[in-house]
């Protein structure tokens, strides 16, 4: 279970998180979503540990977590993949799973988890990360790390940028499959309609508060209907249904 008291945070005298409270259940698909600016990314590197809030608790499975750093909250099982994945020189596809997976994993489990998100093993495993690699291309070898070290609480941070058309559909099969897991929180910052509808859960963010948090066919049907929407503002990001 992951719970947030009261998450408050500051940047440059500007209020980014306004008294976030919310507790989610284990076996759940949360998607959390909001106009740009409305503080996704920052919730999600809070509950990392990327980022400290200036106030507030967090709880992960009944253990305040709120001062722990980012490799003690990977130990307790939580994972971040980044909506603009890490280069690291040096070090081949293959290597760079096997770390995240914290054990040692062959290379039969890790063309499995690359053929998953859409890459080819053979062209992959034994290629180095550098900048011979697209943007795309690093960021579907970040989420097999993430689905490699199946943690208890995952964080995917829009995990459909630069990605293209035919290995984003790809990948709601993989985040259907995700979906499935038990005994795990799936939390994914996301604009795309087509995630939110695999979703149980849809967090709403605007101006930094929860806006909307619920069952998704109860928020969606909300953004479909509800002209006065947060999306509204400078242009909606879905098709008004009602």
């Amino acid at each position: 279970m992951l719970e947030l008291k009261d998450i408050c945070f500051n940047r440059d005298g500007k209020v980014i998180l306004d008294h976030i409270s919310f507790v989610l259940d284990t076996n759940l698909f949360v998607a959390i979503t909001g106009p740009n600016g409305s503080g996704k990314s920052t919730l999600a590197k809070i509950i990392m540990g990327i980022e400290k809030p200036d106030s507030g608790t967090i709880f992960f499975d009944g253990k305040d977590i709120t001062n722990l750093s980012i490799h003690e909250r990977a130990k307790l099982g939580i994972s971040f993949a980044f909506q603009q994945p890490v280069k690291f020189k040096g070090i081949t596809v293959y290597d760079l799973l096997k770390l995240s997976a914290g054990k040692d994993v062959s290379k039969k489990d890790v063309c499995f988890i690359l053929k998953k998100v859409g890459l080819c093993a053979d062209a992959y495993i034994d290629r180095e990360l550098n900048s011979s690699l697209s943007g795309g291309e690093l960021k579907r070898i970040e989420i097999a790390t993430v689905l490699l070290r199946k943690g208890k609480l995952t964080i995917f941070d829009e995990p459909e940028a630069g990605i293209d058309l035919w290995s984003f559909n790809h990948l709601i099969d993989v985040f259907k499959n995700y979906q499935k897991r038990e005994n795990t929180i799936t939390l994914i910052i996301t604009h795309q309609e087509r995630i939110l509808n695999i979703a149980d859960q849809i967090l709403l963010l605007k101006d930094g508060k929860i806006a909307y948090f619920g069952p998704k066919n109860q928020i969606m049907d909300q953004l479909y209907q509800d002209c006065n929407c947060p999306f509204m503002e400078g242009g909606c990001d879905y098709e008004c249904r009602g």
